[in-house]
């Protein structure tokens, strides 16, 4: 992605941390992952760092690591690296289906390795117990816990930090999040065996960016309650699809509820929190996963209705998951051709090629920033001349504002801050 920096504080202040993790996970007695306001996770030290720590970051940091995807041979690959098949379904299981995001399928090919393949569990996301604002990645080993985690989660989190839970297991373990949690523990695998023996399968959702804990508040101050009280739950999606963002309070001895569109959620507030470092990302399908599963935004949307996944398989590995997932009875899949995902995410594919036009932006100003790559550059290549000018110049615009020739400091947030 770029050349190496000197130091982690350098990777902070240049805006290249994604917050996956994999710094805490090589050097988890000098690094933690904690709270930020405007950002996402980011590392906290516990002690002074050294020459030898340093060096240990800088070889597992997605952000400084080249991308070791071949050079693209066509604007499929270069929109949505490797892609050895696509399929679109759902689960099975009729209660997973609803309660999830879309079909449900990355809990139901989580439960299939569970349940069939003999996997120790999965290692995902999920609402932290003590507070719905927080996300906390744990390891499931049912389908109770699995259900847990289903639908998504538009807050800051972090997997690799958490890598550690994997590693005593008797058997592998599904390792499931972001594109870029995903990259940060196949690096950290590469520097720690114990890692790679237990990553059994690795699943990426589609994502469009990360929003930060203040855009977590921001969407509190639109669902929050009548009168003051104390939240217990923040759901984003689920129950139908897209699904609707949801908040339960407690009132005295009473429960209220409330609700907004995924439209108004999303559209109207949360991805105007997102961290800078999401706009200069360029993998948002996860790429370097075995599976990725997004939304077919394709499909035609009927609120509160039951979903359907998009999937691609993108190695040998994932292939026999999905359809071993099939055969068992876990997974209901339709083949599709590859370029429906040009219709399906559509705004993933202008963004890949608008990363290479801020890319510009950011080096033209001095700032440093990911590697430009081939497979951006196709895809601004294929951008309308107004949307190739727009990366360019807005981002200049982006630069000004957001003043990002600078080092910001962080905002820590203290435990329990939402919860009210």
């Amino acid at each position: 992605m770029t050349q190496k920096t000197a130091n982690l504080q350098a990777i902070l202040d240049n805006h290249l941390c994604t917050g996956c993790g994999a710094c805490a996970a090589i050097v988890p007695d000098t690094i933690e992952m904690a709270e930020t306001q405007d950002e996402n996770r980011r590392p906290h030290l516990k002690q002074a760092l050294n020459s030898f720590t340093e060096q240990k970051i800088q070889s597992v940091c997605p952000s400084l690591s080249a991308s070791t995807m071949p050079d693209p041979k066509s604007i499929l690959e270069s929109a949505w690296g490797p892609v050895l098949e696509v399929w679109q379904g759902h689960a099975v299981d009729e209660h997973i289906r609803y309660k999830a995001s879309s079909g449900g399928a990355i809990t139901a090919l989580a439960l299939n390795a569970i349940e069939r393949s003999g996997f120790h569990g999965a290692l995902h996301i999920k609402a932290c117990k003590s507070d719905p604002t927080r996300n906390e990645a744990r390891i499931s080993q049912n389908r109770h816990q699995l259900l847990e985690g289903a639908g998504s989660r538009y807050a800051p989190a972090s997997i690799c930090d958490k890598l550690h839970l994997i590693t005593g297991a008797a058997q592998k373990t599904v390792v499931i999040g972001k594109p870029c949690d995903i990259a940060g523990a196949l690096s950290v695998a590469r520097f720690m065996p114990e890692v790679k023996e237990k990553m059994g399968l690795t699943i990426s959702i589609f994502c469009a960016g990360t929003p930060s804990n203040s855009g977590t508040s921001k969407l509190l101050q639109r669902l929050s309650p009548s009168k003051p009280g104390h939240l217990l739950e923040l759901n984003y999606r689920g129950d139908g699809w897209p699904g609707k963002m949801r908040t339960k309070w407690q009132i005295g001895n009473k429960i209220e509820r409330q609700s907004i569109s995924y439209e108004e959620g999303w559209g109207e507030i949360l991805q105007q929190h997102r961290q800078w470092r999401c706009h200069t990302c360029n993998d948002h399908t996860g790429e370097y996963a075995d599976i990725s599963v997004g939304d077919p935004w394709q499909t035609p949307r009927q609120h509160n209705k039951i979903g359907q996944s998009l999937i691609i398989v993108r190695t040998e590995r994932g292939r026999k998951a999905v359809r071993k997932a099939q055969e068992d009875g876990y997974l209901v899949i339709e083949k599709q051709e590859p370029n429906i995902l040009f219709d399906a995410q559509p705004n993933l594919f202008s963004t890949k090629g608008a990363v290479w036009g801020r890319s510009v932006a950011l080096s033209t100003c001095g700032i440093q920033a990911p590697t430009k790559t081939k497979a951006s550059f196709n895809c601004w290549m294929a951008l309308p001349i107004t949307a190739k000018m727009q990366s360019i110049l807005g981002t200049i615009k982006r630069i000004i504002q957001k003043r990002l020739r600078h080092a910001h400091p962080t905002k820590w947030l203290p435990k329990g801050y939402f919860s009210r």
